[in-house]
């Protein structure tokens, strides 16, 4: 499954983003509370499943 921010950053749940040390695989609700979309800085309410 892939989300996107609105700013158009995606969240690749199979390659996860290792960048920013989040191991592939990682479902998106999975990931912490306080997630924020590392260009933008929005939280998950952000971005969209697509």
């Amino acid at each position: 499954m892939k989300y996107v921010c609105v700013c158009g950053y995606e969240y690749d749940e199979a390659a996860g983003d290792p960048e920013n040390g989040i191991e592939p695989g990682t479902k998106f609700e999975d990931l912490p509370e306080d997630f924020v979309c590392p260009i933008c800085g929005l939280g998950k309410d952000a971005f969209n499943e697509e």
